[in-house]
C-alpha cells in the first residue's frame, strides 16, 4: 500500500501538469485541426485547363519522366499559366512534366514560387523565405518537396503558401486563426514541436514513455480513490470520502472520470503504435496493377479533343488505367467529376457488376465474400473531421490480412482500404481517443457535450493535482 501511494503522488506531480495540458488543447483539436491542404482546397485554386496549348501527350510526358512503369498518378493541370504533367509514383519524388515542350520542370526559384501561389491568392506579398522545414511543415509527408518556399500574404487572413523547389505546386497552407490556435491545441497535445518532430524515431519514443508513464499513474490514482471510498459505512464526518478541500476534488473527478482518464491515455499510447501492433502493409503496387490491367509507362492517345468539349472548365484530368481500359476523369473546381473512354472519347459507364469483378485480381488467391453498395454511412466509412464519399462500394477479401477495399462507384477509383489491423486500431485508437461513435457523431452537439464534460471532469483531475502536488514540494517540514 506504500508503494501504491508513494508511485501514484510522485508520478501525478510529475504529469498532472501534462494531464492538464492534454485536456484544455484536446478541446481545441475539437474545432481547429492541424494545418493541411486538402484536394478540396488545392482544386479551388487551380485555373481552368488551357486545352489548345497542350502539344504533349500522356506517354510523351511519361518518357520525359523516365518512369519504367504506368505511375502511381497522371495528371494534367495548370501552372504558372501553363500545363503541365505530373507524374507520382511511390518509387521517387513527384515529377512535373510540360505538357508544352515535354521539358521537365525542375530547380523552383523564388520568383516562379511567388508567381505560383500569388496564382492562387489575389492578394500582395508580405514576405518570402525558403526553408528546409517550420513549425507547420514537419511532418515526413513534406520531405520530397523540401527545400520549401514560403510566401506570406498581407491578407486578412494572414495567409501562407509553402511552395514545392520540386514541383512548384502548392502544398500547404495556413492562416493566422490556424496557427494561433493551433499553439493551444494540436502542438501541445501531440508535443509536435519542430525541435523534437523533426526526428521521427525520438518523438515517437517520447510519446510511448511519457503516456506510458501516464497510464501508471491513471491505474494507481483510479484504485487508490477505490480504496479510499466509502459508501455503505461513510468515515466520521458522515462523507464517503476522507479528504477535504482540492484533496476531495481530485478524489470525486478521478473517481468519477477514472475510466475515461485511463481509455484516453491508453489509447493515446497506442496511437504510436507500440510494437507495430496495428501495422497495415496497405495495397502493393502489383495488386494495384493487376486492377488497371496495364503496366506500362504509356498511354493510348488521348482523346484530348472531346475532353475539351466535355468539360471546358476542367482544372485537373486524371489519366487512369481500370479493367484494360483507359480513362481520363475530368474535375472542375466545385468537384464535379466526368469519365470519359480514352479511345473513343465518349462517356465511359460504370457499373456494380463492372467494378466487383474487376476488384477479385486485386488478390487473385483469396474469396471476395462482401459486395456491398454503402448509402449511409457506418462504423467503418463515416464522417468526421472529413466528409466521406456516399455511396460507396465495398469489397471484402478472405486474404490473410482481411482487407476491406472502398471503391468510387462512378469512377472505379480506390477511395481507400482497411485491412484486420486497421479495423482494430479504429476501435482501439479512433473511438476510445475521440468518442466517435456513429450515434454521438450523427446527432451533434451530442458529441461535443460528451467531450466538453469528460474534459471538464478531466480537467478538474489534473488542476487538482497540480495544485496538491505544488503543495507537497513546497511544504516546510520540519
Amino acid at each position: 500500500m506504500r508503494a501504491l501511494y508513494w508511485t501514484h503522488r510522485w508520478i501525478g506531480i510529475g504529469t498532472c501538469v501534462l494531464f492538464a495540458m492534454w485536456f484544455a488543447s484536446g478541446v481545441v483539436m475539437m474545432y481547429v485541426p492541424f494545418p493541411s491542404f486538402t484536394n478540396e482546397e488545392y482544386l479551388r485554386t487551380l485555373e481552368p485547363i488551357e486545352w489548345s496549348r497542350v502539344e504533349v501527350t500522356p506517354t510523351e510526358a511519361l518518357a520525359a519522366a523516365g518512369v519504367g512503369q504506368f505511375p502511381r498518378a497522371l495528371v494534367l493541370e495548370m501552372w504558372n499559366g501553363q500545363p503541365v504533367y505530373r507524374v507520382r509514383d511511390g518509387a521517387g519524388p513527384e515529377r512535373t512534366i510540360s505538357a508544352l515542350n515535354g521539358s521537365p520542370v525542375t530547380g523552383i526559384d523564388a520568383a516562379q514560387a511567388v508567381a505560383s501561389a500569388s496564382r492562387r491568392l489575389t492578394a500582395p506579398v508580405r514576405s518570402f523565405r525558403t526553408i528546409e522545414r517550420d513549425q507547420w511543415s514537419v511532418a515526413g509527408g513534406f520531405d520530397a518537396h523540401r527545400p520549401l518556399h514560403v510566401v506570406e500574404f498581407d491578407d486578412p487572413r494572414g495567409t501562407t503558401l509553402y511552395v514545392s523547389s520540386r514541383t512548384g505546386a502548392v502544398v500547404l497552407d495556413t492562416t493566422r486563426r490556424e496557427r494561433m490556435w493551433n499553439w493551444l491545441g494540436s502542438v501541445p497535445h501531440w508535443i509536435y514541436f519542430t525541435v523534437l518532430r523533426r526526428d521521427q524515431p525520438l518523438w515517437r519514443q517520447v510519446i510511448l514513455w511519457v503516456s506510458g508513464v501516464g497510464i501508471v499513474g491513471a491505474v494507481t490514482g483510479f484504485w487508490i480513490g477505490i480504496l479510499r471510498l466509502r459508501v455503505r459505512r461513510p468515515y466520521r464526518n458522515g462523507d464517503f470520502t476522507p479528504y477535504r478541500g482540492w484533496m476531495k476534488w481530485h478524489h470525486i473527478a478521478g473517481l468519477v472520470g477514472g475510466i475515461f482518464l485511463f481509455t484516453w491515455i491508453v489509447s493515446g499510447w497506442l496511437s504510436v503504435n507500440p510494437n507495430r501492433w496495428f501495422e497495415s502493409p496497405g495495397l502493393g503496387r502489383a495488386a494495384l496493377q493487376r486492377l488497371a490491367g496495364h503496366t506500362a509507362p504509356s498511354f493510348e492517345n488521348a482523346a484530348l479533343v472531346s475532353a475539351a468539349e466535355s468539360m471546358r472548365d476542367a482544372v485537373r484530368v486524371r489519366f487512369t488505367w481500370f479493367d484494360s481500359t483507359p480513362l481520363m476523369l475530368l474535375t472542375d473546381r466545385e468537384q464535379h467529376t466526368i469519365v470519359l473512354n480514352a479511345r473513343s472519347g465518349q462517356p465511359e459507364q460504370m457499373s456494380d457488376a463492372r467494378i466487383f469483378a474487376a476488384a477479385t485480381r486485386l488478390f487473385p488467391d483469396a474469396q471476395m465474400p462482401v459486395r456491398e453498395r454503402l448509402t449511409a454511412e457506418d462504423s467503418y466509412w463515416y464522417s468526421h473531421h472529413q466528409r466521406r464519399r456516399l455511396p460507396v462500394l465495398r469489397a471484402g477479401f478472405t486474404d490473410v490480412n482481411e482487407t476491406w477495399v472502398h471503391f468510387d462507384p462512378d469512377t472505379g477509383e480506390i477511395l481507400g482500404s482497411v485491412d484486420r489491423a486497421g479495423r482494430a486500431n479504429r476501435w482501439w485508437f479512433d473511438a476510445l481517443h475521440s468518442l466517435d461513435f456513429r450515434w454521438l457523431i450523427q446527432h451533434r452537439p451530442a458529441w461535443d457535450i460528451t467531450l466538453w464534460v469528460l474534459s471538464a471532469i478531466g480537467l478538474v483531475t489534473s488542476v487538482s493535482g497540480v495544485v496538491i502536488g505544488w503543495r507537497r514540494l513546497t511544504r516546510t517540514r520540519a
